[in-house]
């Protein structure tokens, strides 16, 4: 906020949190494919365990000063999140052993309209009216994006796979908005990706996944989607501090965008209309962005009211 002639000006463009979160949503969106060429090689769970145990490895090395003197709470807060990351990451990789990255990514995206409605019914924090507005014309978006009109959706065990793991992911981003702001990041990173992990091998007997064969291409991806998780969910923690849960939503919206983008590049067929379901990404954003301004009579209400209780 700065000044001008004695009028405070409201500054146009996004915070560095903001832009450090469109940065790992670009980063993202390429993971679909990782993942899925990844689940080729390797079960999904044992899959889901190796990517976040490289990725607590990583993340236990940066923060390895930091660690000294953790609390209960804080390990009970990152388990809570690693929780809905085990549940969200882990059924989506599940989904990936029998559809593209560019339908996962599509599907995955239900989330978005999700975390304000779990903020409302969990929390008891209503939406802004241009909030929901601007998350249902992004939601628009990808559904042109995903080129729904053209083929339909049709729903096999991969697909309701991927849609049911859009519930944790929601959780996700609310657990980091009401936890990042009271813990310390190193912390609360470093525990949610190393019970995600411990839980992805926990599920390997239960659901009768063996060990994989020795193969250089889960190696290689866990270690890479390792590093790219570890980095994910460390700006999402810092970000997320100051950064609303819907506003981060909006901004994660353009991860199917970039996962279509790599699928395209990688063979995989991008409907010729997408590129008007980014546009409506890309208005969706803005227009969740709009503050209504109040009546002058109401501002001058509220301040009255604010010098009356002083």
């Amino acid at each position: 906020m700065t000044q001008q002639a004695g009028r405070p000006v409201r500054r146009i463009g996004l915070s560095r949190q903001e832009w450090a979160l469109v940065a790992i949503t670009v980063v993202w969106g390429g993971t679909f494919l990782v993942v899925h060429t990844a689940v080729q090689h390797s079960g999904p769970w044992f899959f889901v365990g190796i990517r976040f145990l490289a990725a607590a490895v990583f993340a236990a090395f940066v923060f390895r000063r930091s660690l000294r003197g953790i609390g209960w709470r804080e390990i009970g807060a990152g388990a809570a999140i690693g929780a809905a990351i085990y549940g969200g990451y882990g059924l989506q990789t599940a989904g990936l052993l029998t559809i593209d990255s560019s339908t996962s990514a599509f599907i995955t995206a239900f989330y978005v309209p999700l975390v304000p409605l779990l903020q409302w019914l969990v929390l008891r924090r209503p939406p802004r009216a241009l909030t929901l507005a601007g998350a249902g014309l992004a939601f628009v978006g990808l559904l042109l994006v995903a080129g729904i009109g053209s083929r339909g959706l049709q729903f096999g065990p991969g697909e309701i796979l991927t849609l049911v793991s859009t519930v944790p992911i929601a959780a996700e981003i609310i657990l980091i908005s009401l936890f990042g702001g009271r813990y310390d990041v190193g912390r609360l990173t470093v525990v949610q990706l190393l019970v995600a992990s411990l839980l992805g091998f926990a599920t390997m007997p239960a659901v009768g996944e063996q060990l994989p064969a020795f193969d250089p291409v889960w190696l290689i991806a866990g270690i890479a989607m390792g590093v790219a998780s570890g980095v994910i969910q460390l700006t999402m923690n810092w970000a997320q501090r100051s950064v609303s849960a819907t506003r981060a939503t909006i901004i994660y919206t353009g991860e199917p965008v970039w996962a279509g983008v790599v699928g395209r590049i990688a063979g995989e067929r991008i409907p010729p209309f997408a590129i008007l379901g980014v546009a409506l990404i890309v208005a969706g954003t803005l227009l969740s962005e709009l503050q209504p301004r109040r009546p002058r009579r109401a501002r001058a209400a509220t301040r009255e009211g604010r010098e009356a209780g002083a």
